[in-house]
């Protein structure tokens, strides 16, 4: 039996005293060679010291307690240099360089580099799962899953960050972060060469190149890189919404979701983008945004060649050409083509306008509506033609103004071929066949398909002319002729 002592430490300044605390690591030999590490508290067994030091830590009385360690670091890995303390510490590392995996699980034969990982994994098969949590009864087959999560409920965060204070709940977090400051990267993938700071983004990585999807739900059978991701998934099964916005209540099923919502509140924006310096509240924003800037996107249109950046624009791309409406409105009964259109739309029923400008206090429906409008006081025009250097305030008015050079009219008449730059040009020229709009005139009973043009059209029987000359003051019904007419002053 090896005895050794957790050493007391008294700091003064904060009026905390630390008892002597003794630990009897008891091991012993596995058929394998492995040892083992058994608490002698609780009897728990760890396959590693990390963890074994770590568990010992929840036994601690006080309400923290410092462990002096050995600082040397004696085992150098020589391949990216990273030291250890423990010989079996590298060696653990060191298959992560040469990809061995000696350890294979019983039921399917899937080998893993560690043998306290394919303890974990061969649960999975027998569905064991020993450690319940008394707050909400979600059970885990391993301590260290079961602690973290208790870690939910608790809102402890014990791994705190010397160089930004930024508090974590998971150690492996912890480590990744702060290898964000050192910016290490000692995982490279052989195939492609791109590095990254965390050992599980680098096996994640590694499955985009094997086509690895080894994590399947159990209600549709649809498989998955990462287990987290099928956790993710199982909600919309289940319903479940475990993460909570603190200001507004609103729940979500993921972790990052709520993290991102809670910037709404909060207004931080810590994504910069460095061509235009437009400050976004998300990763996945700022790379969209980019895409603005490059014109390229991932999602390409197998009908017309169009790219996007997001995969819900291609889809509601895609229904212009199939024409398919599956959403209905239970208000109104109009048809959308996503469940985003439908959801937009539903809000002209309720009214609801939670977006609210700074500058003159209009209110939007959504905020991508307000960041539109906020350009009107700003005069931002983020988006440049190539060809003739003009700007535009718009990704859609510059994807419009693009054909005028190009010549394209995607928009084709299904009556009489004749083909259109925009889609409303089509839309309005359809009704000269059919007669029928959705916007009809109470004088005259003439059908417009939106509701400007029939605003226009009814001047024609009011005579209101809103649109004045400062030169002679002339008065006009349209914008448009206004224009026209001023150009003869000039």
């Amino acid at each position: 039996m090896l005895e050794r002592l957790v050493k007391s430490k008294e700091r003064s300044q904060y009026g905390e005293t630390f008892s002597q605390i003794p630990i009897h690591n008891q091991t012993k030999k596995t058929p394998v060679g492995i040892k083992l590490c058994k608490c002698s508290f609780c009897g728990e067994v760890f396959m590693d010291h990390s963890s074994f030091s770590r568990h010992l830590r929840s036994h601690a009385t006080s309400k923290s307690c410092v462990y002096q360690e050995c600082e040397e670091k004696p085992y150098k890995c020589r391949e990216c240099g990273k030291a250890f303390k423990y010989r079996q510490s590298i060696r653990k590392h060191e298959r992560i360089h040469t990809g061995e995996k000696p350890y294979r699980c019983k039921h399917c034969g899937k080998a893993l580099s560690c043998f306290s990982y394919c303890r974990l994994h061969e649960k999975s098969h027998t569905g064991e799962k020993p450690y319940e949590c008394k707050q909400c009864g979600k059970a885990f087959s391993c301590p260290t899953y079961f602690r973290k999560h208790e870690r939910i409920h608790t809102g402890e965060k014990p791994y705190k960050c010397k160089q930004c204070g930024k508090a974590f709940s998971c150690h492996r977090s912890f480590r990744s972060h702060e290898r964000g400051h050192s910016g290490e990267k000692p995982y490279e993938c052989m195939k492609c060469g791109k590095a990254f700071s965390c050992p599980n983004y680098f096996q994640k990585h590694k499955r985009i190149h094997t086509g690895e999807k080894p994590y399947k739900c159990k209600q549709c059978g649809k498989a998955f890189l990462w287990p987290s991701y099928v956790r993710k998934h199982e909600r919309i099964h289940s319903g479940e919404k475990p993460y909570e916005c603190r200001p507004c209540g609103k729940a979500f099923s993921c972790r990052k979701s709520v993290q991102i919502h809670e910037r709404r509140h909060s207004g931080e924006k810590p994504y910069e983008c460095k061509k235009c310096g437009k400050a976004l509240s998300s990763l996945t924003n700022l790379e969209r945004h980019v895409m603005k800037h490059t014109g390229d996107g991932p999602y390409k249109c197998k009908d017309c060649g169009k790219v996007f950046n997001c995969p819900n624009y291609l889809q509601c791309h895609e229904s212009t050409h199939s024409g398919e409406k599956p959403y209905e409105c239970k208000g109104c009964g109009k048809a959308f083509s996503t469940p985003r259109s439908l959801e937009n739309h539903e809000r002209i029923h309720t009214r609801k306008k939670p977006h609210k400008c700074k500058e003159c206090g209009k209110a939007f429906s959504f905020p991508c509506s307000l960041q539109k409008h906020e350009r009107s006081h700003t005069g931002e025009k983020p988006y440049e033609c190539k060809q003739c250097g003009k700007t535009f305030a718009y990704l859609s008015s510059i994807q419009k103004h693009e054909r005028t050079h190009s010549g394209e009219k995607p928009y084709e008449c299904k009556e009489c071929g004749k083909a259109f730059i925009y889609l409303s040009n089509v839309q309005r020229h359809m009704i000269k066949h059919t007669g029928d709009g959705p916007y009809k005139c109470k004088e005259c009973g003439k059908a417009f398909d939106c509701p400007s043009s029939l605003r226009t059209h009814e001047r024609t029987h009011t005579g209101e002319k809103p649109y004045q000359c400062k030169s002679c003051s002339k008065a006009f019904t349209r914008p448009n002729s206004l224009r026209n007419h001023e150009r003869t002053h000039t």
